[in-house]
């Protein structure tokens, strides 16, 4: 049975054409870590403008962190915050998701609770390895 709330329309991402291992992993790398896209930006200027600075924001706090100039709290609000505006940018710039095994190319129109978890669970693994990363050399303290 099909929920009729749930988007089910195939969606192609610009990269789906790539062909070759190392072009496709690159394209899935940048596709997960900027939230961004030309589209993205001429239909919501003023989000993707903000999003841009939020983006470079955040990238100066983990580099703060890793100064050990910033507190683990602080970290991960700045983290939540940033998460919380990329569920914004996503659904406005690339309102897709995977579907099927993570290995796959199927893609979706993603819904608001797709984009959250989706953002939510990417960010917690980069977060972590960053956290754990900062943590093990001694640059954040608890």
């Amino acid at each position: 049975m099909v929920n009729p709330t749930m988007p089910t329309d195939p969606v192609d991402p610009p990269y789906a054409g790539r062909e070759g291992l190392i072009g496709r992993f690159a394209a899935e790398a940048w596709d997960h870590l900027w939230p961004w896209s030309r589209a993205g930006f001429q239909r919501q200027r003023a989000v993707q403008a903000a999003g841009v600075a939020l983006g470079v924001a955040a990238s100066v706090m983990w580099i703060v962190a890793a100064m050990g100039r910033l507190e683990a709290g602080a970290v991960i609000g700045w983290w939540f915050g940033w998460s919380v505006f990329e569920v914004i940018v996503r659904l406005g710039a690339k309102p897709y998701v995977k579907e099927g095994p993570w290995w796959g190319a199927r893609y979706r129109a993603a819904s608001v609770m797709d984009m959250i978890c989706y953002v939510s669970f990417k960010n917690l693994l980069i977060g972590a390895v960053l956290f754990l990363s900062l943590k093990s050399f001694g640059l954040l303290t608890v």
